[in-house]
């Protein structure tokens, strides 16, 4: 699957520079002119983007503010600064709100698509056993979940367990009686409500109208099924 970019930068000419190139390597590209754009765009698809490459100086809003809320809420997302300043107290508040790359403009395309298949690459492996999809991730391996807000959630391990079990197998329809041999002891006895409560929950955190969920479904009088 390809990696999604968004690209943050209010020079036109440059940010379409960038996208162009980086569609001609297969990559996803989403565009925001201003923080506005940015802010609108990360409430909405904040869990699909793999890399960010963000203009320190933006005409509403700081980069480095702005850097600092992504990282709040995705402290692994890769970010790169982009900057027309040299100055070194610049790249140092940059890195030290967690921007793992700083390019002082002007640059080469050729050495900026280097660094980011470089941090792309070491992100992928940084994020084996976690699970993205459209409106969230699963982080098995910490029971931890980013919610389709950007919100980080912990669950339960029997939750995580429901969660793993509907991811690893998307599109499948899993039963209520292959859900409690999975996850539950002989001499439990759960009830199918306490799952029917579980995926409720999922509701809540993953999709944007719980009323009306496009990942969690029940399947009546069978099981549930996740579709990404």
């Amino acid at each position: 699957m390809s990696s999604t970019i968004l690209i943050v930068e209010d020079e036109a000419n440059l940010a379409n520079a960038i996208s162009l190139n980086l569609k001609a390597e297969g990559y996803v590209v989403l565009l925001a002119r201003n923080g506005k754009e940015a802010k609108t765009i990360l409430n909405s698809s904040l869990g699909a983007i793999d890399l960010i490459m963000l203009d320190v100086m933006l005409p509403d809003a700081s980069g480095f503010e702005l850097c600092k809320q992504i990282k709040t809420a995705r402290a692994e997302l890769p970010v790169i600064f982009l900057t027309a300043k040299n100055q070194s107290f610049d790249k140092i508040e940059g890195l030290k709100l967690g921007a793992d790359d700083y390019i002082t403009k002007p640059f080469d395309l050729e050495e900026v698509l280097l660094r980011i298949r470089n941090l792309l690459k070491r992100a992928n492996k940084a994020s084996e056993g976690i699970f993205k999809f459209k409106n969230g991730e699963v982080h098995f391996s910490t029971f931890e979940i980013v919610s389709c807000a950007g919100e980080k959630i912990s669950l339960s391990k029997r939750e995580m367990g429901l969660l793993e079990l509907l991811t690893r197998q998307a599109n499948k329809v899993i039963s209520r009686d292959e859900i409690i041999e999975k996850l539950w002891s002989a001499d439990e006895n759960p009830s199918s409500r306490t799952i029917d409560n579980y995926v409720l929950n999922f509701r809540k955190y993953f999709e944007p109208n719980p009323k009306e969920p496009i990942h969690f479904h029940s399947v009546r009088g069978v099981g549930y099924k996740f579709t990404d």
